[in-house]
């Protein structure tokens, strides 16, 4: 799956605070970990069966949570790339008299060092230990082919290293002589297949992550299906970030691809089209989605036109950047594999009929290319009634409760057909716009 910036931006998944989806799925224990898992966003599994080898994987973590190491910190990763470091700088190998004597004045007169040597080797020794208790996962049962083979690329880097089990047995008793010993030994041995198991660490500890994302928000597995047929089928599903949801209901397939989405603003659109693609999203990190029950096929990407940006620097006007974002919709679906497509008020940046020209045309367009799964909302309900008639669409709307009296509510219920609400002028009275307008200002 390809995500680019605005898509990911578009569907809130990092923010600046806190609250982006992003926090709600990251469990890593180092920054290793989460920058792997940063990656991993970025560029999910590429194939639909490395997407079922990955969920597999997760899945088997998180059924089995007492497996996962303690033993490894943040800190260990910081004290072993430092320990690392002044590999380049270490002098001659200590011999002799100096180990004897050159401990009582190490930490006489140079402490800093001397606790320097003791830190860094018991920090080597603890991640050393965790990575071999991650092994041990190896002697269970069904262990899923991906995990399995990097847990063996561990194990061999862990066996193939004489010094290993020297440096996991270090302990409080541990002499300064062996320290430094082993502190010369293992800057010019271990350093590089280290390095390696650190990438195989923060890979695992990025999948362990998404397991435990999985189960401490109570998501469930997607079921997984090939690109074709296209298919995205959901009970139950709602916004992870939403603390009361509204739960929605949705079922895509090859005859019905296209969703056009009516209803008056605030009515709750567009935090429809980011539950779509925020659970698309994490079903191809392999993790779990926020449904009752989620099917979805294997896609090429997601693609989102929803805030789009003008662009000063370049001279760029707000519907240029629309146009080009559209573009750029336009060359995606031209790829054989599906993609899912949210379009959110296509043409803001121009005159209501200029808009409505262009909304029509490129719903035109877009009924081309039934191999992906597309979302469009709009205002601007005579555009949904001049493809009333099409049976391949399907038609929902977002339900505005409006009183006599010119107040209103929102359920953010979905419901079937094309909604005609219009609340623009209701709004503006309710905030007492209207009446500060009105108003004479006070004379000077």
């Amino acid at each position: 799956m390809q995500n680019d910036k605005t898509t990911l931006k578009d569907l809130s998944f990092y923010t600046s605070g806190e609250g982006g989806v992003f926090q709600l799925i990251d469990y890593t224990v180092t920054q290793a970990g989460k920058e792997m898992l940063r990656r991993h966003i970025q560029t999910p599994p590429t194939s639909f069966e490395d997407l079922i080898a990955l969920q597999d994987a997760i899945r088997f973590l998180a059924l089995n949570p007492e497996q996962w190491t303690a033993t490894i910190s943040n800190g260990t990763l910081v004290m072993l790339e430092k320990f690392f470091e002044s590999a380049d700088h270490a002098g001659a190998a200590p011999r002799g008299i100096s180990l004897t004597i050159g401990a009582f004045f190490e930490k006489l007169f140079n402490r800093n060092q001397y606790s320097f040597t003791q830190f860094t080797i018991s920090h080597l020794s603890d991640f050393l230990t965790g990575c071999r208790e991650l092994t041990q996962i190896l002697t269970l049962r069904d262990v899923p082919d991906k995990l399995r083979s990097t847990l063996q690329e561990m194990k061999d880097e862990l066996e193939g290293q004489r010094l290993t089990e020297q440096v996991i047995s270090v302990d409080k008793t541990t002499s300064y002589k062996e320290l430094a010993r082993l502190s010369y030994q293992a800057r010019r041995e271990l350093k590089n297949p280290v390095y390696r198991l650190l990438h195989h660490y923060a890979k695992l500890d990025s999948w362990h992550s998404l397991a435990v994302a999985t189960v401490s928000n109570a998501w469930i597995f997607p079921q997984l299906q090939p690109s074709f047929p296209i298919c995205m089928q959901a009970e139950g599903l709602y916004h992870p970030l939403l603390t009361a949801p509204v739960a929605y209901k949705v079922d895509f397939s090859e005859e019905h691809n296209f969703l056009v989405l009516t209803g008056a603003n605030m009515s709750g659109k567009t935090t429809f089209m980011r539950t779509l693609g925020v659970t698309a999203l994490l079903a191809h990190l392999g993790m779990g989605v926020p449904a009752s029950n989620f099917r979805i096929s294997f896609l090429e990407g997601i693609i989102t036109n929803m805030h789009v940006e003008d662009n000063l620097i370049m001279g760029e006007s707000y519907f240029f950047a629309e146009v080009q974002r559209i573009k750029h919709t336009a060359q995606k679906l031209l790829q054989p594999k599906p993609h899912l497509v949210l379009m959110d008020e296509l043409f803001k940046g121009t005159n209501v009929h200029d808009a409505y020209e262009c909304t029509k045309a490129v719903v035109e367009g877009l009924l081309c290319h039934n191999r992906h799964i597309m979302v469009l909302s709009t205002h601007l309900y005579e555009v949904a009634q001049q493809f009333s008639h099409r049976k391949d669409i399907i038609f929902n709307y977002f339900v505005t409760d409006m009183s006599d009296q010119g107040s209103y509510t929102f359920s953010y219920e979905v419901k079937e057909g094309i909604s005609n609400d219009r609340i623009g002028y209701r709004i503006l009275q309710k905030e007492g716009v209207l009446d500060l307008l009105q108003r004479d200002a006070p004379q000077p």
